[in-house]
């Protein structure tokens, strides 16, 4: 997995979050975010990898997220792991 992967599964991520009411409400609440300024949060570094660091908190999440996008939960596991790291600018 390279980082353009790990980021493209993170952006599958906040549509998997955002397709739920319930799920994307919690990711909210524990992000600190309120809806009118996802937008430009998603703008800025790390936003990513806190989406995947939201999904592989929670094993159901993580499950249900890994089942939708068709890969096993540690696919997801790595990509988090990839958006966590250091960045190679």
């Amino acid at each position: 997995m390279n980082r353009e992967v790990a980021e493209d599964m993170a952006i599958k991520g906040l549509a998997f979050l955002a397709g739920d009411d319930e799920r994307l409400q919690c990711f909210l609440a524990l992000s600190g975010l309120d809806p009118a300024h996802l937008r430009q949060a998603a703008a800025e570094p790390g936003f990513l990898a806190g989406v995947m660091a939201h999904l592989a908190a929670d094993e159901t999440l993580l499950l249900q997220f890994a089942a939708e996008i068709g890969a096993a939960p540690e696919e997801v596991g790595a990509g988090c792991a990839l958006l966590a790291g250091p960045h190679a600018d």
